[in-house]
This record gives structure tokens, C-alpha cells and sequence, in this order.
């Protein structure tokens, strides 16, 4: 098999998408956004982290609505016009992203909570005896 007739595939080339997911995850350090087309394939992704913020400034809402902001410009610029929206995690940026997604213009057809919940989960600490 030659060189020639082997296909190359960029993995960096870009995406023109009319319907994708954004995905929220708020934790209380930081708010990645990550935006995929319907098959989950990431188109851009940005975090409080990447957008300059550091340290405990990272946790703030205003961070994660910068964050929310530049993700969604670049994916509105490939082409976004309808979106599905996956929040997961307590953190303080979750609610701020989520209005800066809705200002944006992006048509958003649901909005779920994916937040892993456990249905009894790990055993507790014991009692504290003072």
C-alpha cells in the first residue's frame, strides 16, 4: 500500500454544524464549556481557566459567563442555530453560563440537569464524639 493512496484525515479542520450540544460542567473551581455536534464529537470547548481567570477568580459567575460567551461565539461563527443544553455540577457558574447561552440568539430545544446523583452512595464518616 503506497503513500499515495492513503487517506489523511485532519482532526483540526473546521466543522460548519447547523444543530449541536453544549455541556456545562460547573465545578466549584472552575466552568468548562464544551460544545459537540449531535454525535459527540467536540467543536470547540472553553473554560473560566482558558478565558484568563486565575486562581479563585475561576469560581466566580463572571468567569463562567466570559467562558459561556466565547464558546458560543466561535460555534455561532461555524454555523450553530440550534442547540441542546447538558448541565452537570453544583458550582456557581451554571446559572450565569446558561443565561449568557440564551442571550446569544442560539435556538435551545431542552435544557437537562445530568448531574451524577447517587441513590444511597458510599458510607458516611462516623459520628463526631467531642
Amino acid at each position: 500500500m503506497s503513500n499515495k493512496s492513503r487517506k489523511i484525515r485532519s482532526r483540526g479542520g473546521k466543522r460548519g454544524v447547523q444543530k449541536g450540544v453544549i455541556h456545562i460542567q460547573a465545578s466549584f473551581n472552575n466552568t468548562i464549556i464544551t460544545v459537540t455536534d449531535v454525535r459527540g464529537q467536540v467543536i470547540i470547548w472553553s473554560s473560566a481557566g482558558a478565558c484568563g481567570f486565575k486562581g479563585t477568580r475561576k469560581s466566580t459567575p463572571f468567569a463562567a459567563q466570559a467562558a459561556a460567551e466565547n464558546a458560543i461565539k466561535a460555534s455561532v461563527d461555524r454555523g450553530m442555530k440550534q442547540a441542546e443544553v447538558m448541565m452537570s455540577g453544583p458550582g456557581p457558574g451554571r446559572d450565569t453560563a446558561l443565561r449568557a447561552i440564551r442571550r446569544s440568539g442560539i435556538i435551545l430545544s431542552f435544557i437537562r440537569d445530568v448531574t451524577p446523583m447517587p441513590y444511597n452512595g458510599c458510607r458516611p464518616p462516623r459520628k463526631r464524639r467531642v
